[in-house]
């Protein structure tokens, strides 16, 4: 990464589960320290159980939602142990790549 660019180093995590464990994550988060992060609900894929459409029918548990968070590397290690025993009972997917921000005090 360019220096001039001043950026910092971080870990993004995503995870795409379905909207009635949306809050679970979420609170999984909160318990590592995230000061935010971003939720898109309705989102639509492709995976082991067939394909899953973004629109819901009647409620925002029933659809797939996509959870995102940026943290430092610190806590990353906690977080992934509370996700994998979520996701050992539930269907889900889990991601985590290397990220830079601009601006790493919101993410302390």
């Amino acid at each position: 990464m360019d220096d001039a660019w001043q950026l910092t180093a971080m870990t993004k995590i995503e995870v795409v589960v379905g909207g009635e464990e949306s809050a679970a994550v979420a609170e999984l988060f909160a318990e590592v320290g995230a000061t935010g992060f971003t939720a898109v609900s309705n989102v639509s894929g492709l995976g082991h159980d067939g394909y899953h459409q973004g629109r819901l029918l009647f409620n925002d548990r029933n659809g797939l939602a996509l959870l995102m968070v940026v943290l430092p590397s610190d806590r990353v290690a906690d977080l992934l142990d509370g996700l994998r025993a979520l996701l050992a009972s539930r269907p889900g997917v889990l991601m985590v790549s290397d990220t830079y921000v601009s601006r790493p005090e919101y993410f302390q």
